[in-house]
This record gives C-alpha cells, sequence and structure tokens, in this order.
C-alpha cells in the first residue's frame, strides 16, 4: 500500500489547504482509493422522493456516474461526521434534517467506506456547492438500478436496498430492567428510571452492533421506547428516546406498543426478563432480550 496526494491543480474541492485525509491509497495490486483515513457517504432516503444521488464530472474517479455525495474522512473523525460533513459540503444537506439510521461498511483492509443511510426528518433542497458534481437528483427507489452507478455503489446498493424500509425498534420495560440491578431504586423510581434513561440516550446516539439486532450491515441507530409506570412517571424526557408513560399496568402497554410496531413494519427487540411478558410479545413477533443486553459489547 502506498499514499499518494492528488495531482498538482487537480480540480478537487476545497480549494484551500487540503486535510491530510485528501489523498489517494494504492493497494498492492494496482487499485486506487480516495482517502488517507478511509471515506464515507450519505444515503439520505425519503419516503416521498427516493434517494439523494449525486452525478459525478466526467473527470473524477469514475467520472460520469451516479453515486452518493461523500468523500474522504479527515483523521479521527467518525464514519457518521464525515458522511454528514462531506453531504453538507457537496449537496448542502442540513445535518438537523436526516437522521442516521445505519451503517454499511466496505473494508479491504487498507481502506474502508462507510455508507451512512439516514431518514430524512425535516425535507430540504440539494444544492450543488462542488466542482466534483454535474447534477444532484431524488430518485425513486425503484429507478436506482436504471442509472449507470459508480461500480462501489452499484455493487453496495441490492444490501442497501432491502434495507431502506428496515425500522428496528427497542421496547424497554423499565421498571424490570431498573428493578434487576438492586442499587436501592426502590428509595428512588424516578432518579432510578432517569439514570436508565441517560444510558439508553448513549445507546441510542452510539448505535448498535447490527449482529446483536439479528440485521444486516454493521451498525444501526435504533428508535428506542421505554416503557414507565408508577411513580417513575416523573421522570423528565431525553433527548434521543420515546418515553411512553403507561396509565396502568406498564406490560399491557409494552404489549399495545409491541403490536402498534408490528403492524406498522417494525423490527421490535423488547428489552425484560419477565418471563409471562416475553412470551406474549414473543407471539406478535418481536425478539426478546433480558436486561443485560443493554450492555452487551
Amino acid at each position: 500500500m502506498t499514499i499518494v496526494p492528488p495531482a498538482p491543480g487537480e480540480p478537487r474541492r476545497p480549494d484551500g489547504p487540503r486535510d491530510p485525509g485528501d489523498a489517494w491509497v494504492i493497494a498492492d495490486d494496482g487499485t486506487k482509493y480516495w482517502g488517507r483515513f478511509g471515506a464515507a457517504g450519505l444515503l439520505a432516503f425519503d419516503p416521498d422522493r427516493g434517494v439523494l444521488l449525486q452525478h459525478r464530472v466526467a473527470w473524477s474517479h469514475f467520472g460520469d456516474t451516479w453515486g452518493l455525495p461523500g468523500g474522504a474522512r479527515h483523521e479521527n473523525e467518525s464514519a457518521g461526521e464525515a458522511a454528514l460533513r462531506e453531504s453538507a459540503e457537496e449537496a448542502g444537506v442540513p445535518a438537523s434534517a436526516v437522521r442516521p439510521r445505519l451503517i454499511s461498511l466496505y473494508d479491504v483492509g487498507v481502506w474502508s467506506y462507510a455508507t451512512v443511510v439516514a431518514d430524512v426528518v425535516e425535507p430540504f433542497e440539494a444544492v450543488i456547492s462542488d466542482p466534483e458534481s454535474r447534477e444532484l437528483a431524488w430518485v425513486p427507489v425503484e429507478a436506482v438500478d436504471s442509472y449507470p452507478l459508480h461500480p462501489g455503489f452499484a455493487a453496495s446498493w441490492p444490501l442497501l436496498r432491502s434495507l431502506v424500509e428496515v425500522r428496528p425498534t427497542v421496547v424497554v420495560d423499565a421498571a424490570n430492567v431498573v428493578g434487576s440491578v438492586p442499587d436501592g431504586w426502590w428509595k428512588d423510581r424516578a432518579g432510578a428510571t432517569a439514570r436508565l434513561l441517560e444510558r439508553l440516550r448513549s445507546l441510542a446516539e452510539g448505535g448498535v452492533d447490527a449482529g446483536r439486532l439479528g440485521l444486516p450491515a454493521d451498525v444501526w441507530f435504533p428508535e428506542v421506547r421505554v416503557v414507565v409506570e408508577g411513580q417513575a412517571r416523573a421522570v423528565d424526557d431525553v433527548a434521543e428516546v420515546v418515553v411512553v408513560r403507561a396509565a396502568g399496568e406498564g406490560d399491557e402497554t409494552i404489549v399495545d406498543e409491541t403490536m402498534m410496531l408490528i403492524e406498522a413494519g417494525r423490527s421490535v427487540t423488547v428489552v425484560t426478563s419477565d418471563r409471562a411478558l416475553r412470551e406474549r410479545v414473543t407471539v406478535l413477533g418481536a425478539v426478546t432480550h433480558g436486561p443485560s443486553w443493554l450492555s452487551a459489547e
């Protein structure tokens, strides 16, 4: 493997000083990959408009093909950070307008490309702000295959297409999970639940290994819904976590939530050690795990 900077005068963004990551990685077999620290791209999915694609200029690597807004990662930059930064720079994608749902990684050892699939939560207009783009277009999912695609994107598209409608949800039985640790929770149920919510916020933001959810790809960012009951209903809301306050028994609310989500096409994981509750939601189609699942690596 060798690292080769871009040729002098090569019309790549940015116009100013380049980041150390802006370089070619050349494998021993001569294959060239852009991005010293790997690369990342954003697949923004809008159920009404499709996916946002970039038509690459002819002089770029695999020019005159269609792919995703993206580019070289900076040193110590996460895949998610790189995908959001690059898509903002190349297509004007506001970070607040998308919510990451999964990361699919293509890794050849000396180089890797991370595709971040994100849901559009606030419609926006894409803007060409990069000399590497001829045009940007929202393309219906069923029409993507009709475009001349970048070879890397073409290879990954079958898997990505199969996942654009997959939306995992984790439903947490707060009373059961809190009660599984003898840390004095009975003295302050709301406080113990608030600590659980903070743990779950970190889980939602950091993502879950795909294997733990039984799903393809590498990392997922599931919706996390926490059912609270009794005194714990006084707990404050927490960002990235949906708090469901049960009017009565928490078990009944968990069953209702599971049924509603599965009917909506969601992939549901219920976290509880209550055997009877696990049997009830399993019949509905959910996967169940005990409280230790939340701390698994």
